[in-house]
């Protein structure tokens, strides 16, 4: 083991640096040791398609060699295809994916040691931290929402198209970075919608008769933050939010080549960029139709592929669409799940958990897009190179979206950095 340096090597290393200094050979930053300033993207929205349940990697976005689940010969279970990036191949189910992959980075080497129950391992993919009880963590959501804000007047920062849950909420940030849900695309949220005996003139007169008690209320906090969340009800439910719902609106074959009710949220999802709704995240297959979600022990295996085919559809729609809009570069589309699959089949046929290796996808957002970043072993058991941790994609998404991953947030007993350490992957910024 070295030593400390010598005092000549000291000397010699403080002469050297003055003089780079005097003659600008380097940066005064640099010699004074602090970071370079942090690269950052410019991509204005966030779409956060969200595959409850745990995609199988070796099943959609990193295939391995051919297994069979009735031999117990581990495997992917379908066969791969070629992509528009050379060298990367998807699952043949993800066929219409496949042609857009120079669009799209297979995040393959995520991690995280969460394995066997769900409710911690979405809480870890969607804040960026472990369960504790003493602080609640903000979500991915709710931090961009509360660092960017919505990107026009009129319409939430956040919106969730799912069923509500503590990890996707705003945590210590509260209420103000939390988000607007909803579960029917027709309808739009809940409570937003006047009853129909409420007309537009009794809606003025109760509005009139709120301001007056306002004028004589306390001006304590409690009534200071209800306040606040009465005001933002009424400017949602007004005609400029509400016509996203109309997705009659959309030309018939776009809305076909989108898919059924997943595809249509989807579509919703741009609608709503384009309202200025600055983070969606839109829940797949909230039907099960493979009768187990991405959740595929034992039979949920079998039908497996309907899940994954409805994901090529929709998610191949979102992009061609929002690239024709000129939206992609100013759009990120992020594919999460709580962990993968291992490639060993079950005793009834479907897999397991797996938190070691999984993959995570990344799309449009402006990023320097390479099809698949960091490799697995020939089963997708361990990761052999440039392994990503949570904290290391939530540093990329927010990077991405022009927001200081090594910032820290105000709202808690303490200070509380945006991510868990974790540094944005470089290579895919601008």
């Amino acid at each position: 083991m070295s030593g400390p340096p010598s005092s000549a090597t000291r000397r010699e290393f403080l002469a050297a640096a003055t003089g780079a200094l005097a003659t600008g050979a380097f940066p005064a930053a640099q010699a004074l040791g602090e970071a370079a300033p942090p690269t950052r993207g410019k991509a204005e929205h966030c779409i956060f398609v969200w595959l409850g349940g745990g995609m199988s990697q070796v099943d959609t976005f990193d295939p391995k060699r051919l297994g069979d689940a009735k031999a117990k010969t581990p495997g992917s279970a379908y066969e791969a295809i070629p992509t528009a990036v050379n060298g990367v191949r998807v699952s043949r189910h993800l066929h219409r994916t496949a042609a857009l992959m120079d669009r799209i980075t297979a995040v393959r080497t995520v991690h995280h040691e969460v394995i066997d129950e769900h409710a911690a391992a979405t809480h870890r993919v969607h804040t960026g931290r472990p369960t504790t009880g003493t602080l609640m963590y903000p979500s991915l959501g709710s931090v961009v929402a509360h660092e960017r804000g919505p990107a026009a007047e009129g319409v939430p920062a956040y919106v969730l198209i799912g069923y509500p849950n503590v990890s996707r909420g705003p945590g210590f940030l509260g209420p103000k970075s939390g988000y607007v849900y909803l579960t029917d695309t027709k309808a739009g949220p809940s409570g937003f919608a006047l009853p129909a005996d409420v007309t537009v003139e009794r809606q003025a007169s109760r509005e009139r008769l709120l301001r007056t008690l306002r004028r004589q209320s306390a001006t304590a906090a409690p009534v200071a933050e209800y306040d606040q969340t009465i005001e933002e009800s009424l400017r949602l439910a007004g005609p400029k939010f509400t016509r996203v719902f109309q997705l009659d609106d959309e030309p018939a074959l776009l809305r076909a080549r989108y898919g059924g009710e997943f595809g249509q949220r989807c579509l919703l999802s741009r609608r709503l960029i384009e309202a200025g709704v600055r983070f969606i995240e839109v829940s797949h297959n909230l039907g099960f139709i493979n009768g187990t979600g991405w959740d595929t022990h034992n039979q949920g295996q079998l039908k497996q592929h309907l899940l994954i085919e409805e994901l090529d559809s929709a998610l191949s729609a979102l992009i061609t669409d929002l690239e024709a809009r000129g939206l992609l570069d100013r759009t990120l589309i992020v594919v999460g799940t709580e962990f993968g699959r291992p490639s060993q089949f079950d005793g009834g046929g479907g897999r397991g958990h797996q938190g070691a290796a999984f993959t995570l996808v990344l799309a449009g957002g402006g990023l320097r897009h390479r099809g698949a970043y960091g490799v697995t072993d020939d089963l997708c058991k361990k990761i052999v190179e440039d392994p990503v941790s949570i904290p290391d994609f939530h540093a990329t998404v927010y990077a991405t979206l022009g927001i200081d991953p090594a910032k820290s947030l105000a709202g808690g007993p303490r200070p509380v950095p945006i991510t868990d350490g974790g540094r944005a992957l470089k290579c895919l910024l601008v």
